[in-house]
């Protein structure tokens, strides 16, 4: 028969992504699974009812109705990414139900705890390691891509300048000078849109490796003398530093950012709190007129003048903290996210349809939070002061 997989509307404020689209539906062709969805839950995004019931998609009448019927629920944001308007489903959570999206898990270890006392399932989107074969499954990388884009055009929209240099009969006009610092996946992106947009680019990042990446783009990969430590962890995300090495990369990164007219920050450490990269005293340096786009406003900025959800004025100097810059691209954002949960529900299922969650898999392992009314992720249950799993303990 298959499982029965529900989609909900997105309760989390200001969020207009969906779980599932129509063309991401395709991946679980033969293998029974239905599709059980809230009524409107992709109108938001773009993605009229219209669409999905000619998919055989089936709508639920209320939200209520998803969580009673379906096995799995998959989400955007599910209780740790949305802690207010999301603990009104934990009364709705049936035991032994599997919720896949994403829940900031390091960061919300208290809504971890909560899914644990309903007996979920819980698998969070952003604990996807970052191997090859796990590629096709990660959201983190794909909403990065719609970051770096948009931030670019929140910049050039706020600019005092144009960024493409222009040769007019009033004159030359120079193009703007746009410093984009991270080149992992958001980075790399506003590169990209900067350079289609006419700036002149640099790149700057902790990793010496990602030079020739930054180069490919046609960005002038910048060089700042404080490398030394080990950037990444283990699974392929951005580690946290030492406060010496930040203090050295602040004093060598000064004299760039006064050339600039764009600075477009993108460093931001899983569970971590952001580091601060760009000092008032480095805001108090830039030209008048020039903008900071922080896209690690939601881990506190890599701008210590940075607020989240606000624009700051110092100096003459726009410091932008947007947050979910996702949600402002929904139609897209909800297709590659959709692609990337619809691959890895079909991942977790064996031949004959069933959900399994074997967890001597690696993909399973790193992304399964909650299991049997117990939070079995090590960094969660670290953060919660739980003592080790018998079940880790046994494996080493």
């Amino acid at each position: 028969m298959g499982i029965v997989a529900g989609v909900v509307t997105e309760s989390s404020p200001e969020e207009r992504r969906v779980a599932l689209v129509p063309s991401a539906l395709t991946v679980f062709n033969k293998t029974g699974v239905q599709i059980l969805m809230e009524a409107g839950a992709g109108a938001a995004a773009g993605f009229p009812d219209s669409e999905y019931t000619e998919k055989k998609v089936r709508l639920a009448a209320d939200r209520a109705q998803i969580f009673a019927e379906s096995d799995v629920v998959l989400q955007v944001r599910s209780l740790g990414a949305n802690p207010e308007a999301g603990a009104a489903d934990l009364a709705l959570i049936r035991p032994g139900q599997v919720i896949i999206g994403f829940g900031e898990p390091l960061t919300a270890a208290d809504a971890a705890r909560a899914l644990a006392g309903r007996q979920a399932s819980f698998l969070a989107m952003e604990l996807m390691p970052r191997i090859t074969r796990a590629q096709s499954m990660d959201a983190l990388s794909s909403m990065a891509t719609i970051a770096g884009y948009k931030a670019v055009l929140i910049a050039a929209d706020s600019l005092n300048r144009m960024f493409p240099m222009l040769m007019t009969a009033a004159g030359t006009i120079a193009p703007a000078k746009v410093l984009v610092i991270g080149a992992g996946v958001a980075g790399l992106q506003a590169i990209a849109t900067a350079r289609r947009l006419g700036a002149v680019v640099s790149g700057y990042d902790i990793r010496a490796a990602v030079k020739e990446q930054i180069e490919s783009l046609g960005a002038r990969f910048i060089i700042l003398n404080v490398e030394g430590e080990a950037a990444e962890d283990k699974g392929g995300y951005a580690k946290a530093m030492s406060e010496d090495f930040y203090r050295r990369q602040r004093e060598a990164m000064a004299d760039v950012l006064a050339q600039n007219n764009v600075v477009i920050t993108t460093a931001a450490v899983p569970g971590r709190k952001a580091p601060v990269l760009i000092t008032r005293d480095m805001v108090a340096r830039m030209t008048p007129g020039s903008v900071i786009v922080d896209i690690a406003a939601e881990r506190g900025g890599n701008c210590e003048l940075t607020r989240p959800g606000e624009v700051v004025e110092a100096g003459g100097v726009r410091i932008f903290g947007p947050l979910n810059l996702p949600s402002s691209i929904p139609y897209h954002a909800s297709q590659m996210y959709a692609k990337n949960i619809a691959t890895f529900l079909k991942y977790l299922l064996d031949k004959e349809g069933n959900l399994v969650l074997n967890r001597d898999d690696e993909v399973v392992r790193e992304t399964l939070v909650t299991h049997q009314g117990e939070v079995v992720h090590p960094r969660v249950r670290e953060m919660l002061g739980l003592p080790e799993s018998q079940a880790v303990a046994q494996e080493r």
